[in-house]
């Protein structure tokens, strides 16, 4: 990527949490720290909010699952977190893992430092005993780290790892979101091979786009064209069979993918009444074919045996 290119992908994190936090307002979910890290939201459409319920909602159930699993004894790596607040809805609720790790450009990782350190908010879910320490650009504790580090360059971020004590023994899980899009095929391959080779009880949770070669994937393409931001990686995987195939070529013991369509569908029914009732949908057309866009894909090694498995919708 050129630096505009970067600086295109970069300006995405804001959008999208601008996102999540009209739907965190509108009451989908309830995110009491996305306010620390965003100003007021524009308002969305009802599809928009829907669609981000499904996301935070499908990704948030793996990782409960893998918690579950664990009790706890794990560690998460947000890989391209942007200004994710999952650490400190899962401290809120008691149900943290031992390590989590953040990663992003440093652009990103010094405005998340200074929000940070500037909310008391943020700053007070850690113990005397986390140390915690934020500098410029990363911030380091016992049990969360926020890393400045290009994805692309894995021997850099291999160091960042060893240089914080990373266990690579303890079961892991990576986190990934509208992130391979913005790479090129080569660089997002390599990354789940590197993941795949040096984490042998692990799980590797993806979102992003699918299904991209219709007229609706085509002109999503060139929306974002239009704003510099070109989807690189968005054919590397055309459809839910390849999402599967990128890992299990890689060398992932095995691997499983749902489009949103079918994740929506799989969400409980219960909540799903619940938010439905917030928001008159008009286009329940336009949502339909705006998740059949999207999907969560996901692997597995299971040195350990732990029911990684049972991991799913």
């Amino acid at each position: 990527m050129d630096q505009s290119q970067d600086e295109a992908v970069i300006a995405t994190n804001d959008d999208a949490s601008s996102c999540k936090r009209s739907a965190v307002q509108k009451g989908y979910w309830e995110d009491n720290f996305i306010q620390y890290f965003v100003k007021q939201a524009e308002r969305r459409t009802p599809e928009i909010n829907r669609g981000y319920y499904a996301r935070v909602k499908g990704m948030h159930t793996l990782v409960g699952q893998f918690l579950e699993l664990t009790d706890r004894s794990c560690q998460i790596i947000s890989l391209g977190a942007g200004f994710d607040t999952l650490f400190w809805q899962l401290k809120h609720k008691g149900k943290d893992p031992a390590v989590f790790i953040e990663v992003d450009f440093s652009s990103v990782t010094s405005r998340k430092c200074h929000s940070i350190k500037m909310r008391k908010q943020l700053k007070e879910v850690f113990t005397a005993e986390d140390n915690l320490t934020i500098d410029p650009n990363e911030v380091h504790s016992k049990s969360y780290h926020l890393i400045a580090s290009d994805l692309r360059d894995l021997s850099a971020l291999d160091t960042k790892f060893t240089e914080i004590g990373l266990d690579r023994d303890l079961p892991t899980l990576f986190l990934v979101e509208c992130v391979f899009v913005y790479m090129k095929p080569e660089h997002s391959a390599a990354l789940i091979d590197w993941t795949g080779r040096n984490f042998n009880t692990a799980i590797f949770i993806n979102f992003e786009q699918v299904n991209m070669q219709d007229r609706f994937g085509q002109v999503m393409i060139e929306n974002l064209k239009c704003r510099e931001c070109t989807l690189v990686g968005a054919l590397a995987c055309p459809d839910i069979e390849s999402q599967k195939q990128r890992y299990l070529s890689h060398g992932w013991q095995d691997a499983r993918a749902f489009t949103m369509a079918e994740v929506y569908k799989n969400l409980p029914r219960d909540d799903v009444m619940r938010i439905e009732k917030l928001e008159f949908l008009d286009e329940v057309d336009l949502l339909l074919q705006l998740l059949s866009h999207y999907c969560i894909s996901w692997a597995y090694n299971d040195s350990k045996h732990i029911g990684l498995s049972s991991v799913g919708f």
